[in-house]
């Protein structure tokens, strides 16, 4: 994830987010490389319910704002604004530093949407997710209109299926320019899940060169910042389509000779490999019989899983820190660990994990602990980060009405520690701390802040604090899952019954209780962290 300049800022003024920039940056020649966001997709047959799933963190210090836009017609065709700069806005109305890229024809009708700093789902269970894959620079035409998070706003606006999405979103690139970075976004609807992914055309051409590649049905596929699709087959339409100039633009930008085997990740991404370690973890998670590795020159684009996920799976894989793995950051950072009996006489000793130890380190602390003794700490990206600013996961279900078979279960702040918000595509309005960011400055009123003062001060004391926050998370996930089922039974027989205003009410009431809930908890949390360990961490 990145926004040109912001992410290039992003990478270097590493401080913000406390990483070291090698751990995220490589440089070959022009090709620019960050690590910056997750989707994992599920096709139907691969799932427990036969529901598809979508997701993303969003990585960085982008907006955390988000709400309802509402649906309209218009008997007028007239103009809409396209906008860049939007990503780091602090309330809605927010335009600091946001300019009009161009305008482009309204539609008759627009489909309302959840206004995301990437735009998420409609109210038609079309639902995307999105990955930085970066790639050359010299594929970037800052002149094209569009960047990903408005080409995300429009399709949303605009689009019922992924398929649609995918064929507006390349008319719109050919017609109007993409001026951004390598993305890719990651498309669903209720029956089937694509991978897009996007590049500029290079500095003297506005338009851009994309494709998309479908997920199977009973497959697993994961993005993960490198582009990932390889052979393509446009002779399969069902599975595959493309930019009409993906194979000359290669050649005139003598990316691709013509001869050699046409890789999309090798020829536009400019990656050595096309994964990193998430893509890895994820993928042998699901199939481990397949015996994938990190020294592997390529990894399959999706696996079938050799056993049925679940949404509170795919919940579950964005907690993952790799914690008792070779890639466990806080595997060296032990201490002696003295036993006693009642009379206080030292009775055994063993070798546990120290109590400030945890999976997000900051620079200054590994390079401490690696002072101390070096190789303690190895930096890791771990899918789970502390500088996540949102993340989703996305349920569509094509056996219920649109109004609830949509629902994204939505968290702020580290995704390992926030709970999970549900919030239906029938719904209209969400509560108004929603409605303010808190990245620019610590704000009581913003969403955010209800749960990042008790996250920061767990991870203080992780190996005391962890199980207590980890059964909150969970209780409050497994009720997310219990309570939706009579929630939604409750909205069918509305919806049945033509009361379409009262069903929208009662799920605009759910997720604002549920957030209350969640809210309350995590300041207790707070509270009880500063009650126990008052004196010092």
């Amino acid at each position: 994830m990145k926004k040109l300049v912001c992410m290039y800022i992003f990478l270097m003024t590493i401080f913000v987010f406390q990483v070291d920039a090698q751990s995220v940056l490589d440089y070959q020649n022009d090709e620019f490389f960050g690590e910056s966001c997750t989707s994992i997709m599920v096709g139907k047959k691969a799932t427990t319910d036969g529901s598809i799933i979508t997701s993303h963190t969003c990585d960085g210090r982008y907006r955390t704002w988000l709400r309802w836009e509402k649906s309209k017609k218009f008997d007028k065709r007239g103009m809409t604004k396209i906008y860049k700069g939007l990503l780091k806005t602090e309330e809605a109305h927010d335009m600091k530093n946001v300019v009009v890229a161009g305008e482009i024809p309204q539609a008759k009708q627009i489909y309302a949407f959840l206004n995301t700093a990437y735009p998420c789902l409609n109210e038609k269970q079309l639902a995307i997710g999105e990955t930085t894959i970066v790639g050359p620079k010299s594929l970037v035409n800052p002149k094209g209109m569009f960047q990903i998070e408005e080409l995300e706003r429009i399709a949303l606006q605009r689009c019922t299926t992924a398929r649609g999405a995918i064929k507006l979103i390349g008319k719109l690139i050919k017609e109007y320019g993409y001026g951004d970075w390598g993305e890719c976004i990651t498309i669903a609807d209720p029956n089937e899940v694509w991978q897009l992914e996007i590049f500029g055309e290079g500095k003297d051409k506005i338009g851009g060169v994309w494709v998309a590649q479908r997920v199977p049905d009973d497959h697993v596929a994961i993005s993960a910042n490198f582009s990932r699709i390889g052979e393509i087959d446009l002779d399969n339409p069902d599975f595959f389509m493309a930019s009409k100039n993906i194979y000359k633009a290669a050649k005139r930008l003598k990316r691709w000779n013509g001869k050699e085997t046409f890789k999309f990740w090798k020829v536009y991404g400019g990656n050595k490999r096309p994964f990193t370690i998430r893509d890895f973890y994820v993928l042998n998670h699901f199939a481990p019989s397949l015996k994938l590795n990190m020294k592997m020159k390529e990894l399959p684009f999706s696996v079938k899983p050799e056993h049925k996920v679940s949404v509170q799976e795919v919940m579950a894989l964005y907690r993952e820190c790799y914690e008792d793995t070779p890639w466990d950051m806080t595997q060296n950072l032990k201490v002696e660990k003295k036993k006693y009996n009642k009379k206080g006489k030292v009775i055994g000793k063993e070798i546990v994990r120290s109590p400030i130890a945890h999976p997000w380190p900051t620079g200054d602390s590994r390079r401490l602990y690696n002072s101390l003794k070096k190789g303690s700490v190895k930096y890791q990206r771990t899918v789970a980060v502390a500088w996540c600013s949102y993340s989703f996961v996305a349920q569509l279900r094509n056996w219920l009405p649109d109004e609830i078979g949509g629902r994204i279960f939505f968290s702020v702040d580290n995704p390992a520690q926030s709970p999970r918000i549900p919030i239906y595509a029938g719904s209209s309005k969400l509560p108004i701390a929603f409605e303010v960011c808190g990245q620019k400055r610590n704000r009581d009123d913003a969403l955010i802040w209800n749960y990042r003062r008790a996250n920061k001060l767990a991870t203080l004391k992780w190996q005391s604090t962890r199980k207590g926050m980890m059964d909150e998370v969970l209780y409050f996930e497994n009720k997310a899952i219990e309570d939706g089922k009579v929630l939604e039974s409750k909205i069918s027989k509305l919806l049945k019954a033509g009361n379409k205003k009262e069903a929208q009410k009662l799920l605009n009431r759910y997720t604002r209780d549920f957030t209350g809930s969640t809210s309350y908890r995590w300041k207790e949390l707070e509270n009880e962290y500063w009650h126990k360990f008052g004196l010092g961490f």
